[in-house]
This record gives structure tokens, sequence and C-alpha cells, in this order.
């Protein structure tokens, strides 16, 4: 099988990946449609797209901010630090194949939308870091999207 002239790596095909191995077994495990398989991957890739913008966002918003500042803006700089971090782990995990069991996967991404959402609230109080606060809201956003996929 090719895929992009490219061997696709091991393993079962797309089809097998999500199921059971009996029919209901366990009670209730039912394969995915192609359709629920593939809107989960586009989810999953939105969500590692949006991380990394906002990671890229908060990280530049950060650097603007004088570190001799008010305590306000420390804690703006503080936490658009810590969101760029976590945005940036949490794509790396989005990113690896099947490495990440859906529990590490689910705790990851609710602490990433969870970061996000409170480096948009700090940045709201900062005048010229709109963009930023809106990539931490998109992030958090899709987080959220890819989170319902999970469920």
């Amino acid at each position: 099988m090719r895929w992009r002239g490219a061997r696709c790596p091991p393993g079962p095909p797309l089809g097998q990946w999500f199921v059971a191995a009996r029919p209901g077994y366990p009670h209730g495990v039912t394969s995915p449609t192609s359709q629920q398989l593939y809107r989960f991957l586009e989810d999953r890739f939105t969500c590692a797209q949006a991380c990394t913008e906002c990671a890229r966002a908060c990280a530049v918003r950060a650097s603007l901010v004088d570190p001799d500042g008010s305590e306000h803006q420390e804690r703006a700089r503080r936490l658009g630090i810590m969101c760029a971090e976590v945005c940036d782990a949490t794509c790396r995990v989005l990113c690896e194949e099947n490495r990440q069991d859906e529990e590490t996967i689910r705790v990851r991404v609710g602490w990433c939308r969870s970061v996000c959402l409170d480096c948009a609230r700090a940045f709201d109080e900062h005048p010229g870091a709109e963009s930023a606060a809106a990539a931490c809201r998109a992030c958090a956003d899709a987080c959220a999207d890819f989170l319902e996929t999970l469920r």
C-alpha cells in the first residue's frame, strides 16, 4: 500500500484500528464509521495546528512585556510563557502516532484549553495583546472540539 509516494507505517489497515476483537465485545463497542475517523483525525490536526499558532503568539507577546514592569505585567508575561510551553508540548503529543493513550491525551488537551483561557484573560487586560488573546481563544476552542471527538 502506498501513500503519497511513501510506505505506510506498519500496523493494521485504517478500518481495523478501532475494531473490537469480537462483535459487541466489550459490550457496546463498535467500529467508528470512516466519517467519524476522518473527523477525529481532522480535529486532532486542527488542535495541533492551533496549539502551534498559540505558542508562537504567546511567546512573541511575552517577549514584548517589560520584565521589570508591574506585577500585572509580570503575571501576563508568566502566563504567556507558560501557555507557549503547554501549547508546544500539547502539539508534540498530538503529533505522535499512537504513543499516548487516550486518557493522557484527554488530560493534556484539557490542561492546554484551561491554560489558554487563563492566558487570554490576562492578555485581554493589555493594550496591543488582542491578537495573542484571540490565538489563545482559538486554541481553547480547537481543544474543546477535539475533546468532544474523544467522548
